[in-house]
């Protein structure tokens, strides 16, 4: 079957995604045409991808930044500066598709907007899902079906395993996760882990932020959030395996008891590729998974004493309303401030922990029903979660 060529838009364009789906799009340039692209403040970078790619819309959302600091070979497309950036290429006439790859809340109205201009969203922002899961799911069904493709590697993995359903239910997803660099610490050791302990991933290649939720495992966390709202189930129906060999990247169990897994090298241009094609599959360039060298599969069950931010998630769930936006705010929060983004004084691994569930425990109930209720309570979880650190 011959698919017709798509045009993307790239939000997030610098980062680990935005920079491996434009080497995937480059290398099927037959298929791919990009046409927006948008970073933060990284502005060589993104410089050179215009050059190389001729978008139509360019943006920087760092308001600090003006077309001035544009060089004038690169002005022969539009340039948005601020955070409208990411909105404006969301909504793009041009655009087919939009690979939102933003970290942080930013991305939840550029997906909104995206959806509501009937574009299909390819999803590598976990905080849309996390913190407006009910919004988003309510936009994508109105956009049609299919129009929400995840980009997550576990959440790739059981779209995958879900197209060969049938329609039938499933009993549990089985969500894996490498348990990151603290899967055989003892919980004081982890508790005081610094920066540079939790930034040694053994598997994956992230930016900060994710790599730091992987080891505390609010990533996972995150990722039932989203599990719940994607494929339409409830908290007791997602199980997390700790699979430190990262080769088994999640699995549906139905009725029956039969397990579908989707299996492959670890490497993230595989999902991405997968929703910027679907429903073709096309070579990602990289090596085949090799099963003969696969020496052992292992599975484990998550610690959740050493490990809370799974119970956090599930709790925040059950609650309802806008608790896991609570969550996801909290956790950035404290994060930045474990990665020395805010210039305060540095914490932990525990604390992030720590701020997470008081700033839950003070919040206490907010609604989710609109974007703005979910901006507000986005907001007021920031200034508790800050009012807590150090």
């Amino acid at each position: 079957m011959t698919y017709p060529k798509r045009s993307l838009a790239v939000l997030g364009s610098t980062g680990s995604i935005g920079t491996q789906a434009l080497d995937v799009a480059a290398r099927h340039a037959d298929r791919f045409t990009v046409v927006a692209l948008t970073a933060h403040s990284n502005r060589e970078t993104l410089f050179a991808q215009v050059r190389a790619f001729r978008p139509l819309l360019a943006g920087l959302t760092d308001a600090r930044l003006t077309l001035a600091d544009v060089p004038d070979d690169l002005r022969f497309c539009r340039w948005v500066f601020g955070p409208q950036a990411l909105t404006e290429a969301a909504a793009l006439a041009q655009a087919q598709d939009v690979l939102v790859s933003v970290v942080g809340m930013l991305g939840l109205p550029s997906v909104l907007t995206a959806l509501e201009h009937r574009k299909r969203v390819l999803l590598a922002n976990k905080e849309a899902l996390v913190a407006g899961g009910a919004l988003v799911m309510r936009a994508a069904q109105a956009a049609g079906e299919n129009m929400l493709l995840p980009v997550d590697s576990e959440h790739s993995a059981i779209f995958q395993c879900l197209q060969g359903a049938g329609g039938n239910p499933i009993r549990r997803i089985l969500l894996t996760c490498s348990g990151g660099p603290f899967r055989t610490w003892a919980k004081a050791d982890l508790d005081a882990a610094t920066r540079a302990q939790a930034l040694r991933h053994p598997t994956w290649a992230m930016g900060a932020k994710i790599t730091t939720d992987s080891a505390t495992l609010f990533n996972k966390a995150l990722e039932i959030i989203e599990a719940k709202h994607l494929f339409h189930v409830e908290p007791q129906q997602i199980q997390v395996l700790i699979h430190p060999q990262s080769v088994v990247h999640s699995a549906v169990e139905f009725q029956d008891g039969a397990v579908v897994a989707q299996l492959g090298t670890p490497d993230m241009r595989l999902p991405i590729l997968y929703a910027m094609a679907y429903p073709e599959r096309l070579p990602t360039g990289g090596a085949p998974l090799d099963l003969f060298a696969m020496r052992e599969l292992t599975f484990e069950a998550p610690d959740p004493v050493r490990f809370p931010s799974l119970r956090m998630a599930e709790e925040s769930l059950l609650a309802g309303g806008a608790a896991c936006c609570v969550l996801n705010a909290a956790n950035e929060v404290a994060v930045n401030r474990f990665l020395g983004l805010d210039g305060g004084m540095a914490i932990p691994v525990g604390k992030i922990y720590a701020v997470v569930a008081e700033t839950l425990q003070r919040v206490g109930h907010l609604p989710a029903d609109d974007l703005p209720a979910v901006l507000e309570a986005d907001r007021r979880a920031r200034e508790v979660a800050a009012s807590l650190l150090p």
